[in-house]
């Protein structure tokens, strides 16, 4: 199912985590006992898959993406994999537009893997959603390597290495980059 999911996301020139990335999310998502999980970038459904495979039979995934054949391909994807159709919440939208709108402290698990210009807005609003003792992850953050060579200055690896400065001196979290895939940031709500 994750090959057909990833072949779909090619198709649709979305881009798709790694499976090293697939790989922590699923762990975290089982180590979290995550009932409740929001995606920023459904993309094909690679990523919900992942954290599909670690949750709880009873948990619900929150998938946030502003294209709809994005979403559309998600859903084949889920039910090709068997995932009952009460254990996810597709949201089309702009994540700057749908995150507002979620509970304060509801969520266990939060991914970012959408739209890196975005990442400062949906950082902020993830730390927002989560419970003490949540987690955020964001992927990409490591953005081909740019990220780690401060020669680049570029808008784009400007932000994403800001984002991961801010969580490293934010106090309400633990953050820590894995090297997994394109880079994994992750930070523990305290």
């Amino acid at each position: 199912m994750l090959l057909r999911a990833r072949e779909r996301a090619s198709e649709l020139g979305c881009p798709a985590v790694l499976p090293g990335v697939g790989a922590v999310l699923r762990v975290l998502a089982a180590a979290t006992n995550a009932h409740a999980v929001v995606e920023v970038g459904t993309g094909a459904g690679v990523a919900a898959l992942w954290l599909l495979r670690g949750m709880p039979l009873d948990g619900q995934l929150t998938t946030i993406d502003r294209e709809v054949e994005h979403q559309r391909a998600a859903r084949a994807a889920f039910a090709e994999d068997g995932v009952a159709p009460q254990r996810t919440r597709i949201i089309p939208g702009r994540p700057g537009d749908v995150l507002p709108r979620l509970a304060d402290g509801a969520y266990d698990l939060v991914l970012v893997a959408s739209d890196p210009l975005g990442y400062p807005e949906y950082v902020d609003e993830a730390l927002r959603l989560l419970r003490p003792g949540g987690v955020l992850a964001v992927d990409g953050a490591l953005l081909r390597d740019r990220v780690a060579d401060p020669a680049r200055r570029d808008e784009l690896t400007t932000v994403v290495r800001e984002v991961g400065r801010t969580l490293r001196n934010d106090e309400r979290v633990l953050p820590a980059m894995l090297p997994s895939g394109d880079g994994l940031l992750l930070a523990v709500r305290r």
